[in-house]
C-alpha cells in the first residue's frame, strides 16, 4: 500500500540535515520547514480512508485522482476526483464507489494512475477485495474523465478482472512502451506482475488484453504463492535503448528488460542485502545509475545504490548500498517519489520529507 511519509536508520548511520531545516517535534502552528507552504486543504472523510494519489501534468488539465479506502473503522470504498485549478480552494468533482459498498471486504480503491489514448484521456483506480465478499477477482475499473471539469461526462468504460489471483491490483504503474503502446503493470498474488495493454483495455477487448508478465526470480526467501511484488517504475533506459522495469518484491529487488514484454529479461538483481527480505518502493535516477530503495520495516532506511558496476558488465547482482537517509531512526518510511536530484519520503509519524540526492553518497535533507 502507499501511504506516502518517513524514514529510518540503523544505529551507525547518521542523520544529515541542510542548514536551516531543524529535526524537531512538528505542532500545528510550526507544522514543517520554512521553505514548504500549505496551499490549500479539502476535508475527506475519515481518517485512514485515503489511500493514493495522481495528479495530471497537462497544465490545463489540474486534477487529482485520489484513491478511496477502508484501513481504518470506516471509509468510502472508491475514488474522488479533485480540482486543484485554485490551489487555495480544492474542490472535489466527483465521487466513484463500488456498488454495494457494504457487502464488499477489504480495503477498496488502492493505487490510481491516469492515462491518454488517442485523445482521450482516461483514469485506473485499482482495487483489492477480499473473498467472501463480491468482486474478490477485481483488480481496477478504468473511467474516461476527457470531459472534465464537467462531472455528468465521467463514464466507467471497463473493469479488469483476474479470477485465476484473486485479492486484486495493491499498486499499478502506467507506461508508454518504446512500440507505442500504453501499458498497466500490477501487482497481484502471484509470483509475478501483469501487463496490459490499454489501448485494447478502453476500446472494450478486456478478455485479451494481457500481454505478459514479469516474473519474480527464486529467491533465498523463497517464490510461488503470493510472494509476488509490492510495488515498480518503468522507464525508457537511454544508455541501452531498452525499456525497464524495477520492481521491488520477494528477496530484495529487480530490473527488467522488457523492451519485449512477452519475454522479460532480468538484467540486475539487488539481493543478499542486509536488513532486506522484501522490497517495496523502487526508483531510478533518470539515466538508470541510481536507484532509491525502500522496504517498510520500523528502523529501516531508504537506501541508496549505485548500479554503475552492474551497468558495466562487472556483475549482476549488487548487495551493499551506496547511503542511506532517514528522518527519524524510531519510524519508518514508507513510500517515496523521485524528481531527480530530490525524493519525497513519506511516512506513518514523519509527515512528507524532502531530501536531496545532489551527491548520492550524501544524502541531504532539505524540507
Amino acid at each position: 500500500m502507499k501511504f506516502r511519509l518517513s524514514s529510518v536508520v540503523t544505529a551507525t548511520l547518521a542523520l544529515v540535515v541542510a542548514p536551516g531545516v531543524a529535526v524537531s517535534q512538528w505542532t500545528p502552528s510550526d507544522p514543517g520547514s520554512d521553505n514548504m507552504e500549505v496551499l490549500g486543504h479539502v476535508p475527506l472523510g475519515h481518517r485512514l480512508s485515503v489511500s493514493d494519489l495522481d495528479v495530471e501534468q497537462e497544465l490545463d488539465r489540474p486534477y487529482a485522482y485520489v484513491g478511496r479506502m477502508v484501513y481504518g473503522d470506516a471509509g468510502p470504498r472508491g475514488m474522488d476526483i479533485v480540482s486543484i485549478a485554485d490551489p487555495e480552494r480544492p474542490e472535489i468533482l466527483y465521487e466513484w464507489r463500488i456498488e454495494n459498498q457494504d457487502l464488499h471486504l477489504g480495503t477498496g480503491g488502492m493505487d490510481v494512475k491516469h492515462f491518454k489514448v488517442n485523445d482521450r484521456y482516461y483514469v485506473v483506480q485499482s482495487l483489492q477485495f477480499r473473498q467472501g465478499g463480491p468482486n474478490p477477482d477485481l483488480g481496477a475499473v478504468v473511467l474516461d474523465v476527457t470531459g472534465l471539469p464537467d462531472p455528468s461526462t465521467v463514464r466507467e468504460v471497463a473493469r479488469i478482472r483476474e479470477p485465476d489471483d484473486p485479492g486484486g491490483f495493491h499498486n499499478i504503474f502506467i507506461y508508454k512502451h518504446s512500440d507505442g503502446r500504453v501499458l498497466l503493470f500490477t501487482t497481484v498474488s502471484g509470483p509475478y506482475a501483469n501487463i496490459y495493454d490499454l489501448g485494447r483495455v478502453v476500446s472494450g477487448d478486456v478478455e485479451n488484453a494481457r500481454v505478459g508478465r514479469v516474473p519474480v526470480p527464486a529467491s533465498q526467501e523463497g517464490s510461488g504463492g503470493g510472494r509476488g511484488y509490492h510495488d515498480f517504475y518503468v522507464g525508457y533506459h537511454p544508455d541501452t535503448g531498452e525499456d525497464r522495469f524495477y520492481g521491488g518484491g520477494t528477496g530484495g529487488y529487480y530490473i527488467y528488460d522488457v523492451s519485449n514484454i512477452e519475454s522479460p529479461q532480468l538484467r540486475i538483481s539487488l539481493t543478499g542485502v542486509s536488513g532486506v527480505r522484501y522490497g517495496h518502493t523502487f526508483t531510478p535516477s533518470p539515466d538508470g545509475r541510481y536507484v532509491v530503495a525502500e522496504t517498510e520495516y520500523q528502523y529501516a532506511p531508504i537506501r541508496i545504490f549505485d548500479l554503475e558496476p552492474a551497468l558495466n558488465g562487472e556483475t549482476t547482482n549488487i548487495s551493499s548500498p551506496l547511503s542511506a537517509w532517514t528522518a527519524d531512526w524510531e519510524n519508518l518510511v514508507h513510500n517515496h517519489e523521485v524528481r531527480w536530484p530530490y525524493v519525497f519520503a513519506s511516512g506513518y509519524l514523519d509527515g512528507l520529507q524532502i531530501f536531496s540526492l545532489m551527491d548520492p553518497e550524501n544524502p541531504v535533507t532539505v524540507g
